[in-house]
This record gives structure tokens, sequence and C-alpha cells, in this order.
């Protein structure tokens, strides 16, 4: 199942992309959330390779997943892999300039079933498709919205 999502950002496309690539700051969101996240890699500095270990509650069980970094093209591109028992993903982020101070998120998601409970969930997402596309496209406006007051802020201070 493919999700997608486009957004513009009243924000640099560097901006963004540095925003988007403070894994560690990913990270500690994550932990705020109640996962526990462990780098997984020996890599001193971010670039293709990155991976991580996942350990989060989702519908009242307890999931893992192992997630990589797959690409990382400076201000435009990262791709990211998931693999867990139930799942097989890869999330796509696109960033293009549109001009000094504008950019937009191009956000594309693709999500494989590897058991059949898997299937069946995903079975329950294509009949509520509408609205799962409509609370993928919130997520991703949230993250905007964090990332543009972030860089509000970061001006107001410079």
């Amino acid at each position: 199942m493919k999700f997608s999502t486009k957004q513009d950002i009243e924000t640099p496309a560097a901006y963004v992309f540095a925003a988007l690539t403070d894994f560690e700051a990913w990270e500690r969101a994550a932990m705020r959330r109640g996962a526990d996240v462990a780098r997984t890699d020996k890599m001193r500095q971010a670039g293709a390779g990155m991976s991580w270990h996942v350990a989060f509650q989702f519908r009242g069980r307890q999931r893992k997943m192992d997630l990589r970094l797959l690409n990382m093209i400076p201000s435009s591109k990262l791709e990211f892999a998931a693999l867990s028992a139930a799942i097989d993903a890869t999330t796509k982020v696109e960033i293009v300039e549109m001009s000094a101070k504008r950019a937009r998120l191009h956000v594309t998601a693709n999500i494989t079933p590897l058991t059949l409970t898997a299937k069946l969930f995903m079975q329950s997402l294509r009949l509520a498709r509408a609205r799962a596309d409509r609370k993928f496209a919130q997520r991703v406006q949230t993250i905007v919205t964090e990332i543009e007051a972030r860089y509000r802020d970061d001006q107001k201070v410079s």
C-alpha cells in the first residue's frame, strides 16, 4: 500500500534537510513517545548505511523494527527502509527548493505486509483509504509546522 503527500513549507530547503537529518533529535522524540531506540551502526557521520533498532507499543502489542537509511542526497532526498516481522516498508522524502525561503516536501511511504495478520490490517486500511491518507498527510503537516516554527525561532535569535 502506498501513501503519498506533498506539503509546502515556508523554510529554505537546506534548513528543512538539516532538520530532517538531525537523527539524534528524532531518536529523542521517539524515546519521549515511549519507544526504545538503539543505533546499530558504527558510522560517525550521517549518511547511507545508518541503522537503528526500534521497539515500541502499537495496537496493544510490543513491536520491533529495524530501520536503515538507504540513500541520502544532501538538500534533496532521503530514503529509508524499515523491516519488522510483519511489514517491509520504504519511505522516500524529497525536498524541492521552490524559492530562497520556500520548499516543497514530498513524502512517499510504501508498505508491504509479510504476514497474514498484517495483510488483514492493510486490507482494513484499504477500506478506510481516505481516512488513512488524511492521517498520513496530517502527520507530515505536523512535522512541517514544527520545522517552520523552529526556523522562525532561529530567525528571531539571529
